[in-house]
């Protein structure tokens, strides 16, 4: 098969899902579920393939499989252990697509969702607080009007998620300043998610006019031969 054949299949393919998707437009159809299908089908065997050909074949050639080398036995043994676990939490979750032996994949289960949290957090406090900080800071040393506007937005939206409270008569009330400080991190907030989904809507336009315009352009080149 020539890459011209493939060309013009893969564009014939592109041109009929993006048809497929453009009809939800009219209603929820189920030529719309057809492509929505096939694009889940196809992400999900995507990232099996990666993950089979980038995670585990490495994993297990550099540990299970690795070559002695100039390392002792102790090391070697060590190195099989540590690449050994994983892929054994990894069979854990098997047991959960069995009703019977579920229990058995909490342990899996348990471990991947602790160390995902883990790896969450710490990745929202180094990529994300602490530049933020730093970013605020910097601008507070340039722009004493742009800084405060930011050291505000940002204590301001803070004590919006601080939900702290005093009770009184069977009632829980945040105190006077702090529901005034916190109307203004709402009022911070609706600003940076108002720009968020302009920014998501521009997008969008900009996927579909790219898309439109390579769907018409091949449909032309279809017709005039």
């Amino acid at each position: 098969m020539t890459p011209e054949t493939l060309d013009l299949i893969a564009g014939w393919a592109g041109l009929v899902l993006t048809l497929l998707i453009f009809s939800y437009l009219l209603s929820d159809n189920f030529l719309y579920r057809i492509a929505v299908h096939i694009l889940v089908g196809v992400a999900a065997g995507y990232i099996a393939i990666v993950a089979v050909e980038s995670v585990l074949v490495p994993w297990v050639n550099t540990t299970i499989l690795a070559d002695q080398g100039d390392r002792d036995a102790a090391t070697m043994t060590a190195v099989r252990v540590v690449g050994t676990i994983p892929l054994l939490f990894g069979a854990l979750l098997l047991f959960k697509f069995s009703a019977r032996f579920a229990t058995i994949g909490n342990l899996g289960l348990a471990l991947l969702i602790g160390v995902g949290t883990a790896v969450a957090i710490v990745g929202a406090i180094i990529g994300t607080v602490i530049p933020l900080a730093r970013e605020a800071g910097n601008a507070i040393g340039d722009s004493a009007v742009n800084g405060m506007i930011i050291l505000v937005g940002v204590i301001t939206t803070l004590i919006y998620f601080q939900y702290l409270a005093v009770q009184r008569d069977g009632q829980i009330r945040r105190p006077r300043f702090l529901r005034l400080l916190s109307v203004i991190g709402q009022g911070f907030i609706s600003i940076a998610l108002g720009a968020l989904y302009a920014g998501a809507i521009i997008t969008s336009l900009t996927i579909f006019s790219d898309v439109f315009r390579e769907q018409l352009q091949f449909v032309l080149d279809r017709i005039g031969g």
